[in-house]
């Protein structure tokens, strides 16, 4: 199951890749802002799509969660307008190989203090040579 789930995820990543690819081109024709609500709008009509099929019935109430839950909302459109205004300029490889140095560097943070009530995963040897191995990708792609 969990080796479903890493290519999964890897699947996940490779359509970011492409959703950058897609971003850049409509931003320039668009504007950054345009571009980043016409990915949230049909992200927002396929979601509430598959909750109309597939979404139990007896879930407990979106509006019952805490609110600081709901961040991610934010934080969705401030990374996808980041996409939008850095790949045209940096190229999709660079975009996200720096995407990826900060989702890791942050996530172990994350793990390593449980934060957001998710169990802790202390931080080791092992993860920050890994964190290592991707900041030496970036600063090779960057040079390259």
């Amino acid at each position: 199951m969990q080796f479903i789930l890493i290519l999964l995820v890897i699947a996940g990543g490779m359509g970011l890749s492409v959703e950058a690819g897609l971003l850049g081109p409509l931003g320039g024709e668009v504007g950054d802002l345009w571009a980043t609500f016409s990915i949230f709008g049909v992200g927002a009509a396929l979601t509430f799509l598959l909750m109309l099929f597939f979404s139990p019935r007896n879930s407990p109430s979106f509006f019952a969660q805490p609110g600081w839950q709901l961040l991610g909302g934010v934080l969705g459109p401030v990374y996808v307008v980041i996409l939008t205004i850095a790949t045209p300029a940096i190229g999709i490889a660079l975009t996200m190989i720096g995407i990826l140095a900060g989702q890791v560097f942050k996530s172990l943070i994350i793990d390593h203090f449980g934060l957001l009530g998710t169990p802790h995963r202390k931080i080791n040897s092992r993860r920050i040579v890994a964190l290592v191995f991707i900041i030496a990708a970036l600063v090779l792609v960057a040079k390259g």
